[in-house]
């Protein structure tokens, strides 16, 4: 086989969520990103922006109607007109109770919403991702992206979003009604605003990354946990539970450093928000009673006044804490949207079918292939399989087998060359075809949880409806009958996906059931017969045997007498698949592992 220089792999779909506050999102490409799944709540979120114009009008009209009272009613010793007023009052501020109770259940509802449209859309995003994704992220890592990460967005939908809204329009009511009344006095409660407002601009990128370094933080966690009780039986079998939990430790520790600094970098702000409101407040007194002695105001109009600060600067401290969420909101999405952001290469070419080769069932073309970041696995390499016959891929470990089984089944694509499947490029066969076509029992089986009769007929729409007695006939027409009889309550045996209930080998062995149920025109068996015994093995070669005569099957395994029987056989290794000619010459070249003359 020729060697022809490759294109560069790269790692595409690693995710990193980068901490550089250039690169993350702003509010208004925030909103930008979640505006389609708004789109159908666009009533409630009206309704509920109404309900918050109702309720900032009637707290910005009670210092109005207080100041009045003073002015006219109080000064006057009127005490009908004071109960007039505090009707009035109450009245206003009921209104404000309801329409608050209402923004409220509203926008609850929306976020509730929100969250659920959220998560089907990265759970939809992460099923059209190539198998390349999953080997490069953790997932504990993508776990915490569609639990925690959506969860703080939806906590920014219900609770601060309208708290945002309210409190802004508030303080631009305030800024009014401060201004109209008295302009000077206006500007001098504002000016300390001023300043802290600056200071939270030149904050948030930093307040930013620390929550972004949080998220991840907990993200890795999630990850290391995911990890450790995957693999917990290895961890007590070899009596390193130190070695877990100094892992854990290390990981807890990680995400306590950065879950305090995100926590004290988002709550820094308030103590200064709550010093410039004292410090309004000392400056509208001193000067309002300045303008009072030169009779420039009077005591109902500055009463008014220091309750419209109050108005202005306690949505302002309540800002700080909606900022704090707004910046966790944003890095949250950040992470969410680096998964939203990605497409699969593993695409339907159209075009790629329009060369169509007659002859050959499979073939490889000239292939290359490297995983990211990692060597070349195959140096363009070419074969073909003919139609019914059998195939053997032996080889050392590691030197590409399942690899080459996993670009037949389009797993994974080729950086170079192609695969052609009936004459045509793989890359133009719809998935639905492609997967009917080829049936692949992995070394490793991964079953569901549930029964074996939903285990079997995964991905088998053909039988999914119909009865355990017509599925038994299927079963008993392909020989395997006597597979199932080896579990005690046949169909409706429960299977656990990460539980002992059953062995590895009974697990292969309802992988085995899924495949052939399948009627596949090429049947890949990677490893497909390693933990189970030797009976077993041979009633599963009988079932290989009664295949129809047009399957082509596709071997790969350590046991030379699974592959004694191979029509032809091909040698892996270094980047070369070559034919191995009879089972005395693979034997020499697994021996040597490498091509013999």
């Amino acid at each position: 086989m020729t060697r022809n220089e490759a294109p560069v792999t790269t790692n595409p779909y690693k995710l990193h969520s980068s901490t550089n506050p250039l690169q993350q999102t702003s509010l208004a490409t925030a909103l930008k990103r979640l505006a389609p799944l708004m789109f159908d709540e666009k009533r409630s979120v009206v309704l509920a922006f109404i309900a918050v114009v109702v309720n900032s009008g009637s707290s910005l009209l009670g210092p109005v109607i207080i100041g009045h009272t003073v002015d006219t009613s109080i000064r006057n010793g009127n005490f009908k007109g004071v109960l007039m007023f505090a009707a009035l009052l109450l009245g206003v501020y009921i209104c404000g109770v309801f329409a608050s109770y209402f923004q409220t259940q509203s926008m609850g509802g929306v976020g509730r919403r929100v969250l659920f449209k959220l998560r089907n859309s990265i759970f939809t995003k992460l099923q059209q991702l190539p198998l390349v994704f999953f080997n490069q992220n953790k997932a504990g890592d993508l776990i915490s992206r569609i639990n925690n990460d959506t969860d703080k967005l939806n906590q920014f939908f219900s609770q601060s979003l309208v708290q945002l809204a309210a409190n802004l329009f508030l303080m631009a009511g305030a800024v009014l009604f401060m201004m109209s009344l008295n302009p000077r006095l206006g500007i001098a409660a504002l000016m300390p605003a001023l300043g802290v407002l600056i200071l939270t601009k030149l904050l948030s990128s930093w307040v930013k990354s620390l929550n972004v370094k949080s998220l991840q933080s907990l993200g890795e966690m999630s990850a290391e946990i995911q990890e450790s009780l995957g693999n917990f039986k290895v961890i007590v079998a070899f009596n390193r539970l130190d070695y877990f939990r100094q892992k854990f430790n290390e990981a807890n520790e990680r995400n306590y450093a950065a879950s305090v600094g995100a926590g004290l970098a988002g709550n820094i702000i308030m103590p200064i928000y709550g010093l410039a409101h004292n410090l309004a407040q000392l400056a509208v007194l001193s000067y309002g009673i300045y303008l009072i002695t030169v009779g420039s105001l009077t005591i109902g109009l500055l009463i008014g006044f220091l309750l419209y600060v109050n108005s202005f600067y306690l949505p302002l401290r309540q800002l700080a804490a909606v900022w704090t969420q707004l910046q966790l909101a944003l890095a949250s999405l950040d992470r969410i949207s680096e998964v939203l952001a990605l497409e699969s290469d593993i695409m339907v070419v159209a075009s790629a079918g329009e060369d169509v080769r007659p002859g050959s069932f499979l073939e490889f073309e000239n292939v290359h292939f490297g995983y990211p970041d990692g060597k070349e696995v195959l140096s363009g390499v070419s074969f073909k399989l003919e139609k019914g016959k059998s195939y053997a891929l032996v080889g050392p470990t590691g030197g590409g087998k399942t690899t080459t089984a996993s670009l037949m089944a389009r797993l994974y694509d080729p950086v170079g060359g192609r695969v052609l499947l009936d004459g045509r490029n793989i890359q133009s066969f719809e998935p639905e075809v492609r997967t009917r076509k080829i049936g692949f029992i992995l070394q490793e089986p991964f079953l569901f949880t549930g029964t074996i009769r939903e285990n079997i007929l995964y991905g088998n729409d053909r039988y999914r409806d119909l009865t355990n007695e017509r599925i038994l006939e299927l079963l008993s027409e392909r020989s395997l009958d006597a597979l199932l009889a080896r579990f005690e309550k046949g169909l409706d045996t429960q299977v656990a996906a990460g539980g002992d209930a059953i062995s590895l080998g009974q697990k292969q062995i309802i992988a085995f059931m899924r495949a052939v149920l399948r009627d596949p025109e090429i049947l890949i068996l990677d490893e497909a017969t390693a933990n189970i015994d030797t009976v077993t093995e041979q009633l599963l070669e009988q079932i290989l045997a009664r295949l129809p005569a047009s399957t082509t099957k596709v071997i790969i395994a350590h046991r030379l007498n699974t592959i004694a029987n191979a029509d032809e056989i091909f040698f892996i290794n270094s980047g070369e698949i070559t034919p191995a000619g009879s089972m005395e010459h693979a034997l020499e070249m697994l021996m040597h592992g490498k091509r013999v003359s």
